[in-house]
């Protein structure tokens, strides 16, 4: 079964670089990141976690945790470490998750539901673990991303897009398109113009469905 915007993002419990995570514990009341990818030691993935390494200033500021997914061992991933810090020249402090049994990958609808595959396989068998997981405090799916392998993760839209999640998640608010940070939000349509002037203030009417409001702080 799909993973789907709003489903409660399934739980579960891994061994990871930080020790053993469960998940929805871990995550708290803030938001959270999962981001996976094929195997340790390729070189798309380690210039990504060496992104979010850099960023990592930047997902606490937001109070998001970020993990890594991988269906290798922990053993490796740390191994691994050294070459993402070397990479990305920051720690890479987040936890990265043992996943060799596949159980993350099925769970979150990563691979199809029956592949397992044994030792021996390379990353273009477990191609398509390399998605993205906006997950917010009351542990709903905000938002998705699948990425093919020879396309890198842009950690910047990701964590443009985490700012959006944030700005309108529970509110009567949309980001319009490249919206950023500190610029105008769209009125959802369910409030009329005298409600949302009163919630939001003076509004800029571009067309009848279509309301500006200053972002609200």
């Amino acid at each position: 079964m799909s993973i789907r915007i709003n489903d409660i993002a399934p739980d579960f419990t891994a061994d990871s670089t930080a020790g053993t995570i469960k998940f929805h514990d871990w995550v708290g009341d803030g938001y959270a990141i999962i981001f996976s990818h094929p195997r340790d030691f390729t070189p798309v993935c380690t210039t990504e976690f060496g992104a979010v390494a850099q960023l990592s200033a930047e997902f606490a500021k937001r109070k998001t945790k970020v993990i890594g997914v991988s269906v290798d061992k922990v053993e490796e991933h740390v191994k691994w470490k050294k070459d993402i810090e070397a990479f990305g020249g920051a720690p890479a402090d987040f936890p990265i998750i043992d996943d060799t049994s596949l159980t993350v990958a099925k769970a979150y609808d990563m691979l199809p539901a029956e592949a397992y595959l044994p030792e021996g396989r390379t990353p273009a068998d477990t191609a398509t673990v390399r998605t993205v997981y906006i997950i917010g405090p009351d542990k709903k799916v905000k938002l998705t991303m699948s990425y093919p392998m020879s396309v890198g993760r842009n950690f910047a839209e990701i964590l443009r897009a985490l700012d959006g999640v944030q700005a309108t998640d529970g509110k009567p608010l949309a980001t319009p398109a490249n919206w950023m940070p500190g610029q105008d939000v769209i009125v959802a349509l369910s409030l009329n113009n005298d409600q949302a002037t009163e919630k939001f203030g003076a509004l800029d009417i571009r067309l009848p469905y279509l309301r500006f409001a200053k972002a609200p702080k």
